[in-house]
């Protein structure tokens, strides 16, 4: 199996930036929609399958000891490391980027604009559905549909996080408790898309699950940003994070590992969420 380089603590030079889902300029999308459509005709372990099969089903691979642990927030950022660096091998200048599901008095519950439209130009938007691998599905007994959904907002579903609710995490000073309370978020944002998202072994394969998950790793950024020097248990931070080549204090650091988000960046002054 590979998962990459085993040094992704070497910085690159200069730092990529992750963007804002719903301000991408059009040459922005078409890259990302050729990263995505690019590794998604990739059947070995370089394309969209495998990558988005480590969460959850086919297993042995899967994420269940990092949910509900310290572990969440360092696991799923190496997580996404390892998978935009996919995408990049195929089209150099990709990036992965997020959405903010942020709702308040001014900002409606949506999904980004590029990732909703069915097709585009004529050709199926890669950003829209992914398909769920053959195994992935025998092994959950094909009871969801080989390609992925969504139901936003569905009756019954859990409300996206508010601005105000963000704000709070973002004041909390310890680390396994930030950790614990973005959790909760990042979990009703699941819900709330429903659908595949609505499933942790089928997840990953829908594309707004890498959008998603680049919010909460930005939101982990923000915070580092506000408490410097807090971080997880001093117990973990030599622990690997299985199946990457990584530990939780290689995840320290985003300019580290090459990135960091558009607008929040390392400044001297904490920045909006």
């Amino acid at each position: 199996m590979s998962t990459g380089t085993p040094r992704p603590q070497a910085t690159s030079t200069p730092v990529r930036f992750r963007r804002n889902a719903a301000r991408l300029t059009v040459g922005q999308v078409e890259k990302l929609r050729a990263a995505f459509r690019a590794v998604q005709g990739i059947d070995d372990d370089r394309g969209y399958g495998y990558h988005a099969g480590i969460h959850g089903l086919p297993l042995p691979i899967g994420c269940d000891n990092a949910h509900g642990t310290e572990y969440f927030l360092p696991w799923h950022r190496a997580y996404l490391y390892f998978f935009e660096r996919a995408l990049r091998d195929q089209v150099p200048d990709a990036m992965l980027v997020w959405w903010d599901w942020r709702i308040g008095p001014r900002r409606t519950p949506r999904l980004p604009a590029p990732f909703v439209p069915k097709t585009v130009a004529r050709k199926a938007n890669p950003l829209a559905s992914g398909a769920v691998s053959l195994l992935a599905l025998q092994q959950g007994g094909n009871r969801v549909p080989a390609r992925t959904a969504r139901e936003p907002g569905a009756p019954g579903a859990p409300p996206l996080p508010g601005v105000e609710e963000v704000k709070a995490v973002l004041e909390l000073s310890d680390f396994v408790d930030f950790s614990a309370q973005v959790e909760q978020l990042h979990n009703r944002v699941h819900g709330w898309v429903g659908g595949h998202m609505g499933q942790i072994a089928y997840a990953a394969f829908d594309p707004i699950f890498w959008a998603h998950h680049c919010m909460i790793d930005r939101l982990w950024r923000l915070w580092q940003l506000r408490h410097p020097g807090a971080s997880p248990p001093a117990s973990i931070l030599d622990e690997a994070l299985p199946p990457f080549r990584m530990t939780v204090r290689g995840t320290l650091s985003v300019t580290a590992l090459g990135y960091d988000y558009a607008v929040a960046s390392a400044s001297t002054q904490p920045p909006t969420p």
